[in-house]
């Protein structure tokens, strides 16, 4: 563990999800080297602004409850009140209670609207942080989420594409890496939805036309025809046609080939 990088493992470590052992293995390394506990620290702080919820729209449970334990103790205060006068002082008692109960609730209002503030500051200076940093952070959190053995944090991995508008080569060989030879379909799917946003890219035509000769999933392989097809990609062609002579093709792609082949130009 002590002579190379744990960084496929750091998000599992976040996670709680090693073995005891590993868990402990890796918080040695982490205490011996730097690179790591910096590519952690930068984890973090992507993950935490990427899963950033919305802010809350509702007061909290103890700020209304102050509230209405004062609106209680300003309604007891009234019903005990004597007059000296025998003129009724009700109208103009009337009138303070309101005015008490609206500067609560604008209190209230003030201080909901306050941490609201707080919460929205807070979550931007998170990400002007990370947008600091520059794409790196975000390229290594992602790449990290791509080997994690849990196809659910692949398939999220895969999704962080969104945070990169021109990705490089790095991240869409990775991507073509889950879309060709990832146990998962769901995970293969997702990087086919991702390189498909990228389709001026030849490494990720050529990516494609590879998937397509060994993709086994029906779904899938309409899913990379259809792209090949409205992209008008010609050395598509071949492989389409292997397509129909495999036995194993089912016979529903196969109508799908035949109907789209003789669309390209």
């Amino acid at each position: 563990m002590e002579t190379r990088h744990v960084v496929d493992l750091l998000s599992d470590y976040l996670d709680n999800t090693l073995s005891e052992s590993q868990m402990q293995e890796v918080t040695e390394h982490l205490k011996k080297c730097s690179a790591c506990t910096t590519e952690l620290t930068q984890l973090k702080t992507l993950l935490n602004a990427f899963e950033e919820e919305e802010a809350i729209t509702v007061p909290s449970e103890k700020l209304r409850t102050t509230f209405l334990q004062q609106l209680e103790e300003e309604k007891l205060a009234a019903e005990g009140i004597v007059t000296l006068n025998s003129k009724p002082v009700e109208s103009n008692f009337q009138w303070a209670t309101v005015f008490k109960v609206a500067a609560s609730v604008a209190l209230l209002i003030g201080a909901f609207q306050l941490g609201k503030y707080q919460q929205q500051e807070t979550s931007s200076v998170t990400i002007a942080a990370l947008e600091n940093e520059g794409l790196e952070a975000k390229q290594t959190a992602m790449l990290s989420l791509m080997e994690n053995q849990s196809a659910s944090k692949r398939i999220k991995g895969v999704g962080y594409i969104d945070g990169f508008a021109n990705p490089d080569e790095a991240i869409v060989q990775a991507l073509a890496d889950r879309m060709q030879n990832d146990e998962n379909a769901n995970v293969r799917m997702t990087a086919v939805e991702a390189l498909d946003k990228f389709t001026n890219s030849d490494s990720v035509k050529e990516a494609f036309i590879a998937a397509l000769k060994t993709e086994k999933d029906s779904g899938i392989q309409i899913a990379i025809i259809a792209i090949l097809v409205r992209i008008q990609e010609k050395k598509a062609v071949a492989p389409m046609k292997r397509l129909l002579e495999r036995e194993d093709t089912q016979p529903f792609v196969k109508e799908q080939i035949e109907s789209l082949l003789p669309t390209f130009i």
